[in-house]
């Protein structure tokens, strides 16, 4: 979402909130240099925080778009898990069993089920990846990032993404009477809310326990509200009457619909003025937020709000591409999922064929695949690519998930409020 939104999103909450103290009593691991890093991985920057998480946003991107994965990418990630079930972001040595120093998380288990759920064949990962889940569940019926954390807005979407994509309900995933609806709910912000923040919703409730509107967590919000993961089919529920929620005015969200429509009229509002989102980081915040507009567009597209979704979209084919060469392959795979939400072509997004350019940061295609085919020395500048732009993707992912984890990345392009009648 962008947890969700850019190619490590989902790294740098592993430095703030629960994982901060017992961060704190450990020597860090050390990063894999470039040369130790497995065939298989994609991209080259350092999967210390976001492996498992790119790797599978690749694999489900491909999968989407037809293109079938190598099978030794799909092998490095059902590899990963540990015996309990969960995922870390990247272990190094497989050999050796996971243990309480190893920082598994509920995101990077949960991209993995929505990946190797699409893509068949595992179910007997996916079930111990979903049982793990759901025994971390917590008492509001969300998830937090890492086990025992305090519920947030994207991670309690994703693990909604996983189940969905593994054919549960949902709703029907209760602990202590409450479902991750009931989380979410609380996480919505109220139409009469301060600062253009009506509808929106919240990543956690900031240190005084307020609703801070936030963009990352809005697109979240609004696809884990509806039930949906990362993959959204064009024209989803068109014929359901919410082609026209994005344009109707807040309403007191009693139900996880409602709140999903009041969070999409906000991202509409927020695109509204450039057809992108801004970023949250200090310093940045005249810069376009590609990786959220990305996510935007995905959950639009959930709700119906074709309209919004296309027009953001069409901006992301004129602007995007720069970006996904620095970021890596989650990026490449966020606007490859961005485009098909839309039913736009990701082999000629704006002049860009998405599918080569991400098959080209892994391993070899299938033989007989044309559309992953690449030659050795274009793989090699694409990774070269990749790894100069390391900066903007994992490291990057920190500075915007401090912000994020601070409740401080408000939704700052709205140009109106929406209050309830």
């Amino acid at each position: 979402m962008n947890v969700r939104s850019s190619a490590a999103v989902l790294a740098a909450i592993a430095v703030i909130g629960a994982a901060a103290p017992a961060a704190a009593d450990s020597s860090p691991s050390p990063s894999p240099s470039r040369q130790a890093l497995p065939s298989a991985l994609y991209g080259e920057s350092d999967p210390q925080y976001d492996g498992v998480w790119r790797q599978s946003l690749a694999l489900l991107a491909q999968h989407t778009v037809g293109v079938e994965p190598p099978k030794e990418a799909v092998d490095w990630l059902t590899g990963q898990q540990c015996a309990d079930g969960s995922f870390a972001p990247f272990r190094a040595d497989t050999g050796t069993a996971c243990d309480a120093e190893t920082m598994v998380d509920t995101n990077q288990t949960a991209a993995a089920v929505q990946a190797l759920a699409a893509l068949g064949g595992h179910d007997a990962v996916t079930g111990k990846a979903l049982d793990w889940l759901k025994s971390v569940q917590n008492k509001d019926g969300g998830w937090g990032y890492m086990a025992g954390g305090a519920s947030d807005a994207n991670s309690t979407s994703l693990v909604v993404g996983a189940l969905a994509a593994a054919g549960e309900k949902p709703a029907e995933v209760v602990k202590g009477g409450k479902s991750p609806q009931d989380a979410l709910l609380k996480l919505a912000l109220p139409c009469d809310a301060e600062d253009d923040g009506a509808g929106a919703f919240a990543f956690q409730p900031d240190k005084k326990g307020e609703l801070v509107a936030n963009a990352d967590a809005t697109a979240a919000g609004v696809a884990g509200s509806l039930g949906v993961g990362l993959v959204v089919e064009p024209d989803k529920d068109k014929d359901k009457g919410r082609s026209g929620a994005a344009d109707a005015a807040c309403e007191k969200a009693k139900t996880p619909e409602q709140a999903a429509a009041n969070g999409a009229a906000h991202l509409t509002d927020a695109l509204a003025a450039d057809g992108h989102l801004v970023s949250a980081l200090p310093g940045a915040e005249d810069q376009p937020d590609y990786g959220n507009t990305a996510d935007a567009v995905v959950a639009l597209a959930a709700q119906g709000a074709t309209g919004p979704a296309a027009k953001s979209a069409a901006w992301l084919e004129k602007n995007a591409a720069d970006w996904a060469a620095q970021s890596g392959p989650a990026a490449y795979a966020q606007l490859i999922l961005a485009a098909h939400a839309t039913g736009t072509d990701p082999r000629a997004f704006g002049g860009t064929d998405l599918v080569k350019k991400l098959a080209a940061t892994g391993p070899a295609a299938p033989a007989g695949d044309a559309s992953g085919e690449k030659n050795g020395q274009e793989r090699k500048d694409e990774k070269e690519k990749d790894d100069s732009g390391s900066g903007s993707g994992v490291w990057w992912a920190l500075g915007a998930f401090l912000v994020v984890g601070a409740g401080a990345g408000v939704l700052v392009n709205s140009r109106k409020k929406r209050r309830q009648p």
